[in-house]
């Protein structure tokens, strides 16, 4: 079960001026199962994306990063689960681009003006035959406030939909943001999550929004990480519609700028969230708070450092205060000047090791305490400058190990 994670209920997911969005089922990996949505823009809208850092990256990602570099304005996104044509070499870009044909055929638009995303299982053929039959009837299926289904229509092996909205009051008028992502495994994004789409109304100047994209993305999706994969499909992309009355938003920097950016960052680190409360087998949702550092990213290296490791993320599994493990991750981030002598780590409110050593008021019943709580908060200080960073992350529990065994049965 997911940490202190529910569906999302319809009613609150507000729907986005200028957005439609369409589920259907084409049987892409098993029958019975929404795996095809459609998200339809409206002329004049803008779209900005990041993408998966791996190099192995999947036909679609690379079909994207082509139709977003043109002139043409994205009006399309086709989404696919069960399968994520990687691995799959020039037969998979060749079906990237039939889909996005296809699609362009119905909506009498240039395919150059649809975006593709797969997701599920890599190195196998993608039934792109089967795609393409699905796509009237998702086109059928669109409508605005379809975005709870949109977000169970992109799902792999979540366990739940993850979708969250916000508004807010900019000039006077109001603006809607809504986001859904999918994400459980194979989560460390390097720049967003496997899949996620936000859309908002608001009447941001289109040269702001690939700026504002991977800001949001820094902020929240490329702080999570499940199990240290980064998946070769990650992508994220941002839509801004500019149906809402207010005057154009021409700078980050401006009031309102930062008032959009703020309520648009809160919605992508619930999505953010969301994804390692569903993380695969999670039954911790573990926030690590690395303080004193010289840098920020020198403190994400410690905190991913701690992240990934097998031995302290089983040990929050069995809710053993094992802590030594933690500080022998610190140890070994990479920070060849670190002195240890200077490292506080605390559990929560618990105050477990001083200037590198066991703090001689720590009692383990204490740890065990905080070690048993579905949310857990871990500080470590280390005493070097005035940096920090956060990252969230899960434990790794038996049932992680059946899923991923089990994966393709």
């Amino acid at each position: 079960m997911p940490v202190n994670l529910l569906p999302p209920h319809p009613a609150d997911l507000f729907s986005v001026a200028g957005v439609r969005l369409g589920i259907t089922e084409a049987g892409v990996r098993k029958a019975n199962r929404k795996d095809v949505t459609v998200i339809l823009l409206d002329a004049g809208s803008s779209v900005a994306g990041v993408f998966t850092r791996n190099r192995f990256c999947a036909a679609p990602v690379q079909v994207c990063r082509e139709h977003l570099s043109g002139e043409d304005g994205i009006r399309a996104m086709v989404i696919n689960t069960g399968n994520a044509n990687a691995g799959t070499g020039a037969q998979g870009l060749a079906d990237a681009r039939a889909t996005c044909d296809a699609m362009a055929t119905l909506l009498a638009l240039k395919p150059s003006q649809i975006l593709p995303f797969s997701t599920g299982v890599i190195m196998e053929p993608l039934p792109v035959a089967r795609i393409v039959a699905s796509l009237p009837a998702a086109l059928a299926d669109a409508q605005a406030d379809h975005w709870s289904q949109a977000a169970e229509g992109i799902m792999t092996t979540d366990t739940l939909p993850k979708a969250f909205s916000q508004r807010l009051v900019i000039g006077g008028v109001p603006v809607t943001i809504t986001g859904i992502s999918k994400g459980a495994g194979m989560i460390r994004p390097n720049m967003a999550t496997m899949l996620g789409f936000m859309a908002t109304d608001a009447n941001i100047a289109p040269e702001l929004l690939q700026s504002l994209t991977t800001e949001l993305a820094d902020g929240s999706f490329n702080r999570i990480t499940i199990d240290g994969d980064t998946s070769t499909n990650d992508s994220f992309m941002v839509m801004a519609t500019h149906k809402a009355a207010h005057p154009q938003i021409t700078s980050l920097a401006s009031a309102e700028g930062q008032l959009l950016k703020a309520a648009m960052l809160q919605v992508a680190r619930q999505l953010a969230h969301a994804i390692v409360r569903d993380g695969e087998g999670a039954t911790k949702f573990i926030t690590l708070q690395v303080e004193g550092g010289q840098s920020a990213a020198e403190c994400r290296q410690v905190a991913y450092a701690i992240a990934h490791s097998p031995l302290v993320k089983t040990a929050f599994f069995a809710s053993d205060p094992n802590l030594g493990r933690i500080l022998a991750a610190v140890g070994y981030a990479g920070i060849e000047d670190l002195d240890q002598t200077r490292i506080d780590l605390y559990l929560d409110d618990v105050l477990v090791a001083v200037q590198g050593g066991r703090n001689p008021s720590y009692q383990e019943a204490d740890g065990q305490r905080v070690m048993k709580q579905s949310e857990i908060l871990v500080r470590v200080l280390l005493g070097r400058g005035s940096a920090s960073d956060t990252v969230w992350t899960c434990d790794l529990s038996h049932e992680y190990v059946s899923i991923n065994a089990d994966y393709r049965s």
